[in-house]
């Protein structure tokens, strides 16, 4: 079962927590949107831990890696999947679907590719992904205890 925003609101996952609230970046062409979603969250981006108003430039083809600015606490019996926001994937960038396990806690490193011929400005504080969380059937019996636990705050690489 998909967690409705209600749910999302009431379970405290998500630190801090945004209810749906549009940013208008200083990059971008148009607005999006962040927070509590009918049955997901948004989340927004975190570029470089030190730098809170950064700003970076992908070219084609490019990859990098970011971050989310909310710090996320998963209950025993949720699993959460990160999924693009459309208004990125219809210019190019995608956001690959990260697992986020029952357990997990920290800020979550994203992999951005950007797949189209233009280059792709991103800021730090712009919308950048949505999270759907899914209820287990049963609580999990091991949860996550893995080596991104507690993932500090900023991109961080692979262990």
């Amino acid at each position: 079962m998909i967690l409705s925003g209600q749910s999302i609101r009431k379970r405290g996952i998500l630190s801090p927590f945004a209810e749906r609230t549009h940013w208008n970046g200083r990059q971008t062409n148009g607005h999006y949107t962040y927070g509590l979603g009918p049955a997901g969250y948004d989340v927004r981006l975190e570029l470089n831990a030190d730098k809170p108003d950064c700003v970076t430039t992908l070219s084609p083809g490019a990859f990098i890696l970011g971050a989310t600015i909310e710090r996320f606490t998963m209950p025993d019996d949720l699993l959460a999947i990160v999924h693009d926001k459309s208004s990125w994937a219809r210019r190019g960038l995608c956001i690959q679907n990260t697992v986020i396990e029952p357990g997990w806690c920290g800020h979550l490193t994203l992999e951005l590719t950007n797949h189209s011929d233009n280059h792709i400005t991103l800021e730090s504080g712009c919308p950048i992904a949505q999270i759907i969380f899914h209820l287990l059937d049963k609580t999990a019996e091991k949860p996550y205890d893995g080596k991104y636990q507690n993932q500090a705050r900023g991109p961080q690489q692979a262990i």
